[in-house]
């Protein structure tokens, strides 16, 4: 219905609110469908019969715009006889018309027991639709993630989360078909020869992990560490995601999924997942509120595609503060490398200012850069430890121990 339809419904309602009009469902029924019987049946009214019905049709309106209490709609006046439309039965109409009528029935039918929705108070203005069904909203990303599917369902999708790093019995019970998987998209994805993907690379590659794993009583039930998330469709694994649950953020590792499986759009579903995923996890743990999606490659299409998701923020590589993407586009366009952050006055408020506190680990002793370059007569050395400074910053150079032999 266009607005100028609205405006008119919600007219009407007013007036039947003013007049304290409670109509009968049936009876407004019946008398609609005998509308629509007629409404192809022209009338031959002369001139004259056009003009008695304009000023009977006027005394009508004076009476309902009067404001005086009122029971009674519909006025009947007997024709004369042998002239003119039957007046008795409803007259024609236009199709504009009826479809307002339509429309108030509807919104009768909804609210039988009383007066249309929306008319509680006369100071309130009417409303003529009421709330949208919650089906009639735009889902969020868990309706339609966590969609539950009719028992008699075609298939049936499961989500599996396994520690992958130490191990699990899951993980482990497992370990051979998610590396058939992995193989099969290394081999015909990425074009990887047959020798290539083996047990010992998949493991280094994607099993082994540097991480520890940590249970603590704010965190996530299921701990922190490094996970992989198993897509079982119809009792057989068609995908994983590799991913890492730290305090903060989880972080998206890798996907490999059964190459079978391409036209399900695996890479932009597990992405959802993870996000959705990660958005359950915050309400347990209410600092881990990040996605990470790694390192984005604007000249890469395989790694383009991470800037679809929406909200993203970009690092800035100069002075490490995190720059929405929207900004960050048009230099990228130009240049393969930039500085995100458009402030020039800007610097990296994190970089290490007091380089000799560094921690600096020799001959099985740790010491402080300081004392360790006492003992250095290499020119080189400096210059690569203060690299080193640079990139991780004061916190870190603290907490870390650069190795010198």
């Amino acid at each position: 219905m266009d607005s100028a339809v609205d405006d008119a419904v919600v007219g009407d309602f007013a007036l039947i609110n003013k007049l304290d009009i409670r109509c009968d469902l049936k009876t407004l029924s019946d008398d609609l469908k005998e509308s629509f019987e007629s409404e192809d049946m022209k009338g031959k009214d002369s001139k004259k019969e056009e003009s008695t019905e304009l000023i009977q049709s006027q005394d009508v309106e004076e009476k309902l715009g009067s404001g005086e209490p009122s029971h009674l709609v519909k006025v009947h006046t007997a024709p004369k006889p042998g002239k003119g439309a039957d007046l008795s039965k409803p007259p024609c109409r236009k199709a504009k018309e009826i479809r307002k009528e339509r429309k108030r029935l509807k919104l009768m039918q909804q609210n039988p027991a009383g007066e249309p929705e929306g008319f509680q108070a006369q100071s309130q203005p009417p409303s003529l639709f009421p709330p949208k069904a919650k089906s009639n909203q735009p889902k969020s990303l868990e309706d339609l993630i966590l969609e539950s599917l009719p028992e008699d369902a075609s298939h049936k999708l499961e989500v599996r989360l396994v520690r992958s790093s130490p191990p699990s019995s899951q993980f482990k019970a497992t370990f051979q078909d998610s590396y058939q998987v992995y193989k099969r998209y290394q081999m015909v994805i990425h074009k990887d020869p047959p020798d290539k993907p083996t047990v010992s690379q998949f493991t280094r590659f994607l099993c082994s992990s540097p991480l520890e794993a940590e249970n603590r009583h704010n965190g996530p039930d299921c701990g922190y560490g490094s996970f992989h998330q198993q897509y079982w469709l119809d009792g057989k694994i068609i995908a994983v995601g590799v991913i890492d649950i730290l305090p903060y953020c989880v972080s998206s590792v890798y996907l490999y999924y059964d190459p079978d499986y391409s036209f399900l759009s695996l890479g932009v579903y597990s992405a959802l997942r993870e996000i959705a995923f990660t958005r359950q996890l915050h309400e347990k743990a209410s600092q881990l509120s990040y996605y990470y999606m790694g390192f984005y490659i604007h000249s890469c299409p395989k790694m383009k595609y991470k800037g679809q998701y929406r909200p993203s923020d970009l690092l800035c590589p100069e002075t490490y503060v995190w720059v929405p993407i929207e900004q960050c586009l048009p230099s990228l366009e130009n240049s393969k490398y930039c500085r995100l952050n458009q402030d020039p006055e800007a610097v990296d408020e994190g970089r290490c200012k007091e380089p000799d506190r560094l921690q600096v680990f020799h001959k099985k002793a740790i010491m402080p850069y300081g004392v360790y370059k006492k003992h250095q007569k290499d020119p080189g050395e400096e210059a690569t430890v203060l690299q080193y400074a640079s990139l991780v910053g004061q916190t870190c150079s603290e907490r870390m121990l650069l190795f010198r032999n």
